[in-house]
C-alpha cells in the first residue's frame, strides 16, 4: 500500500503553491526547497509531486493569468534549452580553435600573428601556392643544419607537450578535482538521481574546458567527446539556476541535464541525431521521459547550428573526420571482411574494457596514485616522442593530386603499411572515444588495404566479378574500411545512407560478440568501480527468491517507536549516525518512515517532551508533554509483503526511481527494508572490482 500523496505539512498537491502579489509562484509554507547533500539520492516522488503541484497552480489561475503563466513557464523552459544549445555549440567551437592553436604551436608559429594557427595563418592562398607566413621553429630561429633543425623541432615539440599536459594535471589537482576523467559515468549517475553538485560547479566547468584543451593539444590520444558531455551539463546546470522551475526541482533539473548531454555529443561529432541516439542508448531519462527526447533534439540541433556558424575547422562542415571517396557503391563480397571487422571489434572492445579496469586499479593501488602530475608528465613525454598524427589520414582516400599520407598510398609497401596500422603503440594511453576510434580505424584500413591488394592482384577472380574491369575505377575503398572498423569498435553510426548496411553489419556483429564475452559496457563498469547508486536497466531473474532473502532484517535496522523517545534523544540519534532515515513503529507495526534530515529539523532544541508519530489512541490530555511529528513522516512510501518475489522488488526500484521499500509480515508487523544501495550492490555482485575506486572516507 502507499500513503496518500501529501507534503510534509499535510497539504495536498494542489495546495503546495500560491501566487504572490507580483504574480510569482511561492511555497505555501514559506519553507526553502529541500537541499540534498552530495552523496545522497533525490526523492523522485517528492520532486515530481512538487512539479505537478506547480503546474496545477499555474493552470488554476483565472483570466489572462491562467493563460499567460503556463505559457511563460513553457517559454522559459525552451529558452533554457536554446541557450544551452547555443552555449554548448560556442564552447565546443572555442575548444576546437584553442586545441588547434596549441597543437600547431608545438611545430611553429605564424610570422604576422602569434595567435593564428596554421590554417588561419595560410588562409587566402591560391591552390598550389606555398605558404611563407607559417614557419617551423627551426625556420623562425634561422637554424640551417638539418641535425640542429631536427633537434630543435623535437625538443620544442616534446617540451610543449609536457608543459600542456602538466598544466592540465596541476589545474585539476589544485582547483577542480571533479574535472578528472571523461565525466560520462558521473553524469549517468546524476541523471538517475545521484546528488553530486560539486561535479557541476562553474569552477569545474572552467578547469574542465581549459584542461581538456591542454590535454588534447599535448598530443595525448585523448578525445574531447566524453568530456564535452560534462562541459555541456555544467553549462546547463549554471543556466538552470537562473530559473526557479529548475533551481527548486531536482527532477526537472535532471531532465535539462539529459538534454544538455545529448547536445554535448552533437557538438563532439557534428551530429544532432547522434546526440539523441546517444541519449536513448546511454541515458535512462530519454527512455522514460518522451519530452526529454524533444528537448535533447532541439538542444542538439541548436548546438550544431552554433558550431557550424563559428566554423572552427574552417571547412564549413560540422565534422573533423570524413570519408573522402568517389565510390558510392560496394560489392557483396565486402560483407565478409566487414563481418570479420565486427567480430574483431567485439573481441577487442571486451578486452579493452577489462584492460581499462586493470590499469585503473593499478593506478589506484600503486605509487602512481601518489604522484599524478609526474605520471602525466611521463606519459605525455613518451607519447610526444613516439607518436605522430595518423587518425585523420585513415579516413582519406588516395588521390594523386594530394600528398601520400605517411606512405599509406604506396602500393608496393602493403605489408609495411599493414604492420604500421596494426602497431597499436601509436595510440598510446588515452580515454575512451578517440583511442577506440583510432584502433578500429587502424584495423579497418589494414583490412581494406589487404582486400584492395587482393583485388588488384586477382581482378578476374569470381569474388571480384562486381568490380569494374577498368583498373582506373576504384573498387575497394580502404578509407571506408577505416570507418567500418571505427564503428565496429565504438558501436557508432554514420549519416552516409549508401553505407548504412555495412556499418550496421559490423556494429551488430561487434555488439553480439561483445555481449557474449561480457554484458557490461565501459560506463556501467566505471560506475560500479566508483560505487555510484545507479541501477543498470537489466532484467533480473530471482530463481524463486523473495524480498525476505536480501532485505535488512528488523534486528539490523534502527527503528523509532511511537511515544518512546524524547526530542533530545532523537536529536542525539540523528547526530550520532549517518543513516538516511528510520522506520517508525507502533507496537511492532509499521506506521511510516522519517528521513534523518527531516527529523533533525523537527526535533532541534525540543527538550524532554515525547515524540508521537500516530494519532491513533492519542490522549489529548498528554498534549503538553508530547510533540506531534506525524507531518514529518514521508508522504509516499511503498510497503510490500516480505514474500514478494525479488524480481518484482528490483523492477520497482528500476521503474519507479524509489529510494527504499519497507517490508511487512502478517498483521502489519515490520519485517525489514531494502534500499537502492542494496539493489545496486546486488546487481553488481558479479563484478569483482565493484567499489574499488570509490572515494575514501
Amino acid at each position: 500500500m502507499t500513503h496518500e500523496h501529501t507534503d510534509s505539512a499535510g497539504w495536498r498537491e494542489g495546495e503546495l503553491f500560491e501566487l504572490d502579489a507580483g504574480g510569482r509562484l511561492r511555497d505555501v509554507h514559506g519553507a526553502a526547497p529541500v537541499k540534498y547533500s552530495d552523496g545522497s539520492s533525490i526523492d523522485w516522488f517528492a520532486e515530481e509531486a512538487h512539479a505537478r503541484a506547480r503546474t496545477q497552480m499555474l493552470h488554476s489561475q483565472h483570466g489572462i493569468r491562467g493563460f499567460l503563466l503556463p505559457a511563460m513557464e513553457a517559454a522559459w523552459m525552451w529558452l533554457v534549452v536554446i541557450l544551452t544549445g547555443v552555449s554548448i555549440g560556442v564552447a565546443g567551437a572555442w575548444l576546437d580553435v584553442l586545441v588547434k592553436w596549441l597543437a600547431d604551436l608545438r611545430e611553429g608559429r605564424c610570422t604576422y600573428g602569434f595567435f593564428y594557427n596554421q590554417p588561419a595563418c595560410c588562409s587566402g592562398l591560391d591552390p598550389g601556392e606555398l605558404c611563407t607566413e607559417w614557419k617551423s621553429w627551426s625556420e623562425f630561429f634561422g637554424v640551417r643544419y638539418i641535425w640542429a633543425q631536427a633537434m630543435l623541432q623535437s625538443t620544442i615539440y616534446v617540451a610543449l607537450a609536457i608543459v600542456f599536459a602538466a598544466s592540465a594535471a596541476i589545474l585539476v589537482q589544485s582547483y577542480a578535482p571533479y574535472a578528472f576523467h571523461t565525466g560520462i559515468p558521473e553524469i549517468k549517475a546524476i541523471l538517475s538521481g545521484y546528488v553530486l553538485d560539486a561535479f557541476l560547479t562553474p569552477w569545474t566547468l572552467v578547469i574542465k574546458a581549459l584542461g581538456l584543451a591542454l590535454s588534447v593539444a599535448s598530443g595525448l590520444v585523448l578525445g574531447k567527446e566524453g568530456p564535452l558531455v560534462h562541459v555541456a551539463c555544467c553549462i546547463a546546470s549554471m543556466l538552470s539556476r537562473m530559473f526557479s522551475q529548475f533551481k527548486n526541482n531536482e527532477a526537472e533539473k535532471r531532465k535539462m541535464l539529459a538534454a544538455a548531454a545529448a547536445a554535448g555529443v552533437s557538438v563532439a561529432f557534428g551530429s544532432p541525431l547522434g546526440g539523441v541516439l546517444f541519449g536513448l542508448e546511454e541515458l535512462d531519462t530519454f527512455a522514460k521521459e518522451f519530452d526529454v527526447m524533444w528537448r535533447g533534439f532541439v538542444a542538439s540541433a541548436v548546438a550544431a547550428v552554433a558550431l557550424q556558424y563559428v566554423d572552427p575547422f574552417g571547412t564549413s562542415k560540422l565534422v573533423l573526420f570524413q570519408v573522402t571517396s568517389s565510390s558510392v557503391t560496394w560489392g557483396r563480397f565486402e560483407l565478409i571482411p566487414w563481418l570479420a571487422l565486427g567480430v574483431i571489434g567485439g573481441v577487442l572492445g571486451s578486452v579493452l574494457i577489462k584492460l581499462n579496469v586493470q590499469v585503473a586499479l593499478l593506478r589506484r593501488y600503486s605509487l602512481i596514485q601518489e604522484y599524478p602530475v609526474l605520471e602525466v608528465i611521463g606519459v605525455s613525454a613518451v607519447t610526444a616522442s613516439v607518436s605522430f598524427l595518423l587518425v585523420a589520414n585513415l579516413f582519406q582516400e588516395c588521390d594523386p593530386s594530394r600528398g601520400d599520407y605517411h606512405g599509406l598510398c604506396n602500393p608496393t609497401a602493403l605489408w609495411e603499411n599493414v604492420f604500421l596500422l596494426l602497431d597499436l603503440r601509436h595510440d598510446g594511453p588515452a580515454g575512451i572515444f578517440m583511442p577506440t576510434i583510432a584502433i578500429g580505424a587502424c584495423l579497418g584500413r589494414a583490412i581494406g588495404l589487404i582486400m584492395q591488394s587482393f583485388q588488384r592482384s586477382y581482378p578476374e577472380a569470381w569474388l571480384f566479378e562486381s568490380c569494374s574491369p577498368d583498373p582506373t575505377i576504384r573498387c575497394i575503398s580502404p578509407g571506408f574500411y577505416a570507418v567500418v572498423g571505427a564503428a565496429a569498435m565504438l558501436g557508432g553510426l554514420t549519416g552516409a545512407l549508401s553505407h548504412v548496411l555495412p556499418i550496421m553489419v559490423a556494429v551488430m556483429t561487434a555488439k553480439m560478440v561483445g555481449d557474449a564475452l561480457g554484458s557490461d559496457g565501459i560506463y556501467p563498469v566505471w560506475i560500479a568501480l566508483r560505487r555510484y547508486p545507479w541501477l543498470p536497466p537489466v532484467y533480473f531473474k530471482d530463481k524463486g527468491a523473495t524480498g525476505a532473502s536480501f532485505m535488512r532484517n528488523v534486528d539490523d535496522v534502527v527503528v523509532l517507536e511511537d511515544m518512546e523517545h524524547t526530542l533530545d534523544e532523537l536529536e542525539r540519534l540523528t547526530t550520532s549516525n549517518t543513516f538516511n532515515g528510520f522506520p517508525v513503529l507502533k507496537n511492532g507495526k509499521l506506521i511510516g518512515y522519517v528521513t534523518r534530515d527531516r527529523l533533525q529539523v523537527a526535533v532541534k532544541g525540543g527538550g524532554a517532551r515525547k515524540a508521537y508519530f500516530s494519532t491513533a489512541d492519542w490522549n489529548p490530555e498528554a498534549a503538553e508533554q508530547a510533540v506531534d511529528l506525524t507531518t514529518s513522516l514521508e508522504p509516499s512510501m511503498l510497503f510490500l509483503r516480505r514474500d514478494t518475489p525479488q524480481e518484482v522488488v528490483i523492477s520497482m526500484f528500476q521503474k519507479l526511481n524509489i529510494r527504499r521499500i519497507l517490508f511487512t509480515q502478517a498483521g502489519g508487523l515490520f519485517a525489514g527494508m531494502v534500499t537502492k544501495s542494496d539493489i545496486v550492490a546486488l546487481l553488481n555482485k558479479h563484478f569483482p572490482h565493484a567499489g574499488a575506486l570509490a572515494e575514501r572516507t
